[in-house]
């Protein structure tokens, strides 16, 4: 692969698991080093890099860690407290000029400012006032992962290299560090599932492959388009440039032995060359490039094809598929459910003695699909377990539909038994499943010759999301119930479960920070609010819930700022003025009317005097010329009234 990082660019990593992304930003950093070629860095660059996993070790407290960002702005600062105890035992102008310039150079690198700037990060990315003077070591593992990742932030190096940075941050954390990565004025090179958050900040996409990597323009939506037109395009290539070798096949196999031979065996030994060519670089590399560089790069041994052995060699070309196959999921729905799939009344989610939540009357009819968010332990998982049955509610009820067959999918895979193979779970689920058989399915699912033989507890988070979620595809449910289903899922297995799940003839009740996810598949969003321990219904998608909000919180800034300039006029102002300017405001107002009005009675009157033939039309006229004379003279009168 070849490709650079501009100032400013955010470029987006994105490939299945094991394809590299991890390792390329290693090689990037310098931690590795690549098997051939080289990267060329700028002079003096500071790269920021994020790990997926963080050690991050330390006794200072988490203000402390972010303090330590801005040593250089806080040696400024006790200097500038140095030179201010001298200047107040007596004036000198050069101690007060060297004051001066060292004052300006702080405030213009943000030394005003760095506590507050540190403040926006930490609340940014989930931390409350009382973690700030918390040790980093009584933090939680994701807690040290979002304090690593504010310290990253407040040392602003030239280029953030960030390895799935979405991972331990709730969804409101997720649109903050959005907002931070949009006006960062640095590079960024980005490692994420999150399509959502690709969408939002990514600037290109570097796809990587087993071919390569491949540079799209603009955000994972445009991605995705542009990746259909540029397969469509490369087939459309492929199939006319094979269907143009195949003639040329035709035409030597017709002429090898006729009058035309000698232009017969000089098409065969070019065809010879070309297809060998394309066996020996690929298909792509030989359509791409000029034949005089293709035929430099191969050996070609001409007089080893026949007739017959090219034209056979050319129908076996194919084009390569760098992407590795996908999952092959189906989810069956063959039992229709009753309409009224799901309904609560009075409902309050929790545990005895601590309430989490008290929920609307809410409804989930046939073929809806309901998306469930909020932070980290506000009780999504709980309220799951309140509508599957494994938990009584505190108060109210939860009432189920008739013809239910639910499916139900645990984040953390509470249905597979570490100590069963694959084969096992999978027969655990359909009993009449043979061995073989069983084997065939697992390999839907990418899980190919011995790994059906491993055990559950060897498995990755991925590859335990993937048995589960082939598990599930066994079940014929109407109704699923779907616990963080894309966790550990690389993008094109999210693809493929969006697209499943988008065909699904059953009802769906979605918990996940897949915001895309989300947006492509909720027809309502329910949200857990722990502040006011409720949870609130909003009818539409994702995004139209956003674009509400957002709306929303304009319209409360707006309006917060019209009443305080409001406010500082009435300051300003004496009362008696105030209503001056508003009477002369309003007699200006009156007179630019009566103008108005007086130049329509001239144009009525003109006509009139040359009325029209038609009778209808001089009456309207007529009654026009009535109801403005008639406006015109009320105006009168309230000119009259605030002239005086």
């Amino acid at each position: 692969m070849s490709f650079s990082v501009e100032h400013g660019s955010r470029l987006a990593l994105v490939g299945p698991n094991g394809v590299g992304k991890t390792t390329l930003l290693r090689i990037i950093l310098g931690e590795e080093t690549p098997s051939e070629g080289k990267v060329t860095r700028a002079k003096r660059l500071r790269i920021g890099y994020l790990p997926q996993e963080v050690s991050f070790e330390s006794e200072e407290t988490l203000w402390e860690i972010c303090l330590a960002a801005f040593d250089s702005l806080r040696k400024q600062e006790a200097a500038l407290t140095r030179l201010e105890a001298q200047m107040a035992q007596g004036e000198d102008a050069a101690l007060l000029a060297r004051y001066g310039a060292l004052q300006d150079a702080f405030e213009r690198a943000g030394g005003y400012t760095y506590e507050t700037k540190i403040r926006r990060v930490l609340t940014g990315l989930g931390f409350a006032e009382a973690d700030f003077s918390m040790p980093l070591s009584r933090l939680s593992g994701g807690q040290r992962t979002r304090a690593f990742l504010a310290r990253l932030l407040l040392d602003s190096p030239d280029v953030l290299l960030l390895d799935e940075p979405t991972n331990h941050l709730d969804i409101a954390a997720v649109e903050w560090l959005e907002g931070y990565l949009a006006q960062w004025e640095g590079a960024a090179l980005l490692v994420s599932h999150d399509r959502y958050f690709l969408d939002k900040v990514a600037s290109g996409i570097l796809e990587m492959s087993a071919g390569g990597i491949e540079f799209y323009r603009g955000n994972y939506s445009a991605y995705l388009r542009q990746r259909q037109e540029r397969w469509a395009r490369r087939e459309e290539v492929f199939a006319a440039e094979k269907e143009r070798l195949l003639r040329e096949a035709a035409y030597i196999r017709k002429n090898i032995a006729g009058q035309n031979v000698s232009q017969a065996r000089g098409k065969l030994r070019r065809l010879s060359r070309i297809v060998q060519a394309m066996e020996q670089l690929g298909v792509e590399a030989v359509l791409n490039e000029s034949w005089s560089r293709v035929s430099a790069k191969v050996s070609i041994k001409v007089s080893d094809l026949s007739p017959d052995e090219v034209e056979s060699r050319i129908r076996s070309l194919r084009l390569p598929q760098h992407r590795p196959p996908p999952l092959a999921l189906h989810l069956h729905s063959k039992a229709r459910s009753g309409e009224l799939v799901l309904r609560t009344k009075n409902l309050l989610v929790g545990y005895e003695g601590r309430p989490l939540f008290r929920a609307p009357d809410i409804e989930l009819h046939r073929l809806e699909c309901a998306a469930l968010i909020g932070p980290n332990g506000a009780g999504k998982t709980t309220f799951l377990k309140t509508i599957f049955g494994e938990l009584p509610p505190l108060e109210g009820e939860v009432s189920l539909g008739a013809s239910l067959h639910i499916g139900y999918f645990a984040q953390a895979h509470e249905g597979l038994d570490p100590k069963r193979t694959l084969i096992e779970e999978i027969q655990a689920a359909a009993p009449q499943m043979l061995e073989a058989s069983a084997r065939q399915y697992l390999a839907r699912y990418l899980f190919r010759g011995d790994d059906a033989y491993k055990r559950v507890a060897s498995l990755s988070g991925g590859e335990r999301g993937r048995l589960a979620l082939a598990k599930l595809a066994l079940q014929d449910t109407n109704f699923l119930l779907l616990d963080e289903p894309t966790n550990h899922l690389d993008v094109p297995s999210q693809e493929v479960l969006e697209s499943v799940l988008d065909s699904y003839k059953g009802t769906i009740l979605l918990v996940s920070h897949d915001r895309y996810l989300i947006d492509a598949l909720a027809t309502q969003i329910w949200e857990i609010s722990p502040s006011d321990a409720a949870l609130r219904v909003f009818k539409g998608t994702y995004s139209e819930m956003r674009a509400a909000r957002d709306a929303a919180r304009r319209d409360a800034e707006a309006e917060s700022a019209a009443a305080k300039r409001n406010e500082n006029r009435k300051s300003r102002r004496d009362p008696s003025k105030k209503e001056e300017r508003r009477r002369l405001a309003r007699l200006q107002e009156v007179e630019n009317q009566i103008a108005a009005l007086e130049s329509r009675l001239a144009e009525l009157g003109k006509a009139l005097e040359s009325p029209p033939e038609d009778a209808a039309a001089v009456r309207a006229l007529g009654e026009e010329y009535a109801e403005v004379q008639s406006k015109m003279d009320a105006l009168l009168e309230a000119w009259e009234e605030l002239a005086g």
